[in-house]
């Protein structure tokens, strides 16, 4: 018995035309986002004189030229940098998912009056410009006495991240109130039943909102350069090589690329975690 002949497939010329311009725009995008990558290794390889007689996409003479993350790095005092990143980013994350999730936790499973205007006001909050929010911001922090201090700008970037706290809210919906309940029958107390069963559930969740919180605070530099005067951290070292006369773009660039390297080493040993935390964490309709 002769097998059956296999139908050919036949491609209409739209499919075809919509095949080429969706991967043509994915290349162009692509492309896009690691030109800039792309430049900035090369120029952070470059000498000065190099710099100021090629193109910023010219080949450097030698890829085996450190001078420039060497000086980046003592001149720009990155040593301090980095141990004041990390300081204030573990506070911050480490305050902001507590105080987060349990005020997710409250809104979520306790109904009481205000409930509900209390979510409003959060989300009216998110549409406050925080540029608008700087001069009340600076008076009370200078009151305080907290500017050009450490301990000052972690109290202030611990404010609660209202999206974080939509996630949480979010996330916590799809955990069934019955897990509650048979805890509390068990003798369980509120605070017990958010550090036993709500917290570790709340474990995908906490990894997106980390991610987002961790970039943000690891690159800020408008608060930090304006609070923090004589204390600088990774995003504001790399002010050390501007100037009215000019900015030393090979010594910067090298700055961004010895910046990005805890980053990227916390990305390799944590990817899995990243991937699934941001997957399952998602804010789901």
């Amino acid at each position: 018995m002769a097998a059956p002949k296999k139908r050919k497939k036949h491609y209409s010329a739209g499919k075809i035309v919509w095949t080429v311009v969706k991967y043509a725009s994915l290349l162009f995008f692509a492309f896009a986002a690691l030109i800039p990558i792309v430049s900035c290794v090369i120029t952070a390889f470059k000498t000065k004189t190099e710099y100021e007689s090629t193109n910023v996409m010219t080949l450097p003479e030698s890829w085996l030229n450190f001078d420039n993350f060497v000086d980046a790095f003592k001149r720009a005092d990155m040593g301090s940098a980095f141990i004041n990143s990390i300081i204030i980013l573990v506070c911050v994350l480490t305050v902001s998912i507590l105080i987060g999730t349990q005020l997710a936790y409250i809104l979520n499973r306790f109904k009481f009056p205000g409930n509900g205007l209390i979510r409003n006001l959060f989300l009216f909050a998110t549409l406050l410009p925080g540029i608008a929010m700087q001069v009340p911001m600076y008076s009370i922090m200078k009151e305080l006495g907290f500017i050009d201090h450490l301990y000052g700008y972690i109290i202030m970037m611990c404010g609660t991240d209202i999206i974080s706290v939509y996630v949480f809210i979010q996330f916590m919906e799809n955990i069934p109130n019955s897990l509650d309940e048979s805890a509390i029958i068990d003798g369980a107390s509120y605070f017990k039943i958010y550090w036993k069963i709500m917290l570790p559930l709340l474990k995908p969740a906490i990894v997106t909102c980390m991610v987002l919180k961790g970039v943000s605070t690891y690159n800020e530099y408008y608060s930090a350069n304006l609070y923090l005067h004589t204390k600088n951290t990774v995003a504001t070292s790399l002010y050390t090589f501007t100037g009215p006369l000019g900015s030393q773009y090979n010594m910067i660039c090298a700055g961004v690329l010895i910046s990005l390297l805890p980053a990227l080493i916390v990305f390799i040993v944590c990817q899995k975690q990243i991937y699934s935390g941001i997957t399952a964490g998602a804010v789901k309709g």
